[in-house]
């Protein structure tokens, strides 16, 4: 069967560690703490504003994230500052296995979409910065439903979206969040263990699969 693929971006296929090097040059030895609590916090304001059904762009929760770590780090950045730091939100690298990834995949007859809780926009930007945005059939963003992942209604939207079923589509994410709440709605789902050291929820909700990198998906895919 060749089903349909739906694939996390931000921290799947696009590094948001991209932004380490403009920390350092502003911020030098707190950049990393800056930016594993920037990255922290934007989820946590998601998961936050998902529960108090209070929607926003995901950008909004990107920022707030900021000025939090901003506070919690006493770096006092200046607003031009922080607006780069933003914008280059906007154009972040993908990882180096991702274009491979996708190409195989999208060769073998799968069907391949970026599903975001980032909006359709800011997610097609970054896919077309990071040059792979012609090997998906399409964006799904949370937008249209008003709610963030790990929501039920995103997934169901998802399948709605593309014309696929909880049985026919796989969500691949490196995002544990992301991967229990697609396993818990019914689909499969392939976890992108990027590093060594992350470590997925203890919740007896496992992935289906785990990859270390997209070019591992094609043959795992094979066995279902």
């Amino acid at each position: 069967m060749k089903y349909t693929l739906a694939f996390d971006v931000y921290g799947t296929l696009i590094n948001t560690s991209g932004v380490f090097n403009s920390l350092e040059k502003m911020i030098g030895d707190k950049a990393k703490l800056v930016m594993d609590t920037w990255r922290n916090k934007q989820l946590e304001y998601s998961f936050r504003r998902g529960l108090m059904n209070k929607f926003v762009d995901f950008s909004v929760c990107t920022k707030n994230a900021l000025e939090f770590s901003c506070q919690t780090f006493k770096v006092n950045l200046s607003d031009a500052q922080k607006e780069a730091l933003m914008n280059e939100y906007k154009v972040l690298p993908a990882f180096a296995d991702v274009k491979e990834g996708l190409q195989t995949l999208k060769n073998e007859g799968y069907k391949l979409y970026a599903f975001s809780n980032g909006s359709a926009n800011a997610v097609s930007n970054l896919l077309i910065n990071a040059e792979i945005i012609g090997l998906f059939d399409g964006v799904v963003s949370v937008e249209e439903v008003k709610v963030f992942k790990p929501s039920p209604l995103v997934y169901e939207h998802f399948n709605k979206k593309t014309g696929s079923t909880k049985e026919t589509s796989w969500l691949i994410s490196s995002n544990p969040f992301d991967v229990v709440g697609a396993t818990s709605f019914g689909m499969r789902t392939a976890w992108v263990k990027r590093s060594s050291e992350s470590i997925f929820d203890s919740w007896g909700i496992e992935p289906t699969e785990i990859i270390s990198g997209l070019t591992e998906l094609s043959s795992k895919l094979e066995n279902y």
